[in-house]
């Protein structure tokens, strides 16, 4: 009979895997109730073995935050073919299975969790948003955007920031209509500023052009259709 040898880790493997373990921690409690004898029982290793890797829980916070910040930010990725209501669809449908997965993780992450105000977390939130931005800019096939535009492109990504975290606070709206009505919410501020600006009424025309009656954006139409009371012909009776 033989017994198995536990395998020495390198320096960079033990980091990623204290990272990997920290993150798991955090996407289930708040990082404030995470102590380093846990992080320590959950790897395998002594507490002053985590400290060897790491000066302190904050710089692991931090470390954890930067992973979880660059998988959020690939959520946002998307093949540049077919409607931009079903690719946004696709996308809101990521965002939110991160979001479910690492409920806590993502509030520590966009309000800066035990480390709020810091240059480095405040950093790591405006990546994301910038990376969500530029990813929309380009599924819209826009280099240089308008004023308008952008203000459109990033006041959406807030408002998905925003529901996220709403809806993580007792989830009493079915996720599944939360990232429709998000791909909703963007048509509608596209066709608000649009109101306004010939530069956005071609961007809109451009957006629902390919947009089969039957997508996301065609659905919105049909919601907003029976809403619309039936107004009476002009000198007919009310």
């Amino acid at each position: 009979m033989t017994t198995g040898v536990r395998r020495r880790m390198g320096v960079e493997e033990r980091k990623q895997q204290l990272i990997g373990v920290a993150l798991e921690l955090f996407s289930h409690r708040s990082p404030d109730e995470v102590s380093i004898d846990e992080i320590a029982a959950a790897a395998g290793i002594s507490r002053p073995l985590v400290y060897h890797y790491f000066p302190g829980k904050q710089s692991l916070y931090e470390a954890a935050l930067r992973r979880a910040a660059d998988e959020l930010a690939a959520r946002f990725l998307e093949p540049p073919q077919g409607p931009l209501g079903a690719r946004l669809l696709r996308v809101m449908g990521r965002f939110f299975d991160f979001v479910d997965d690492h409920g806590p993780g993502f509030a520590a992450l966009m309000r800066g969790g035990p480390a709020v105000g810091s240059s480095t977390t405040n950093a790591m939130i405006d990546e994301v948003r910038q990376a969500a931005y530029e990813q929309i800019l380009a599924h819209l096939e826009v280099a240089t955007p308008s004023a308008r535009l952008e203000l459109v492109v990033r006041s959406w990504v807030s408002l998905a920031e925003s529901t996220a975290l709403i809806w993580l606070d007792g989830r009493r709206v079915p996720r599944a209509e939360l990232e429709l009505q998000l791909v909703h919410d963007f048509a509608a501020l596209a066709a608000v500023s649009a109101a306004y600006d010939p530069e956005m009424a071609d961007i809109l025309i451009r957006m629902l052009a390919d947009e089969p009656s039957d997508g996301p954006f065609g659905e919105l139409v049909t919601r907003l259709m029976t809403l619309v009371p039936r107004v009476p012909a002009q000198g007919g009776q009310s």
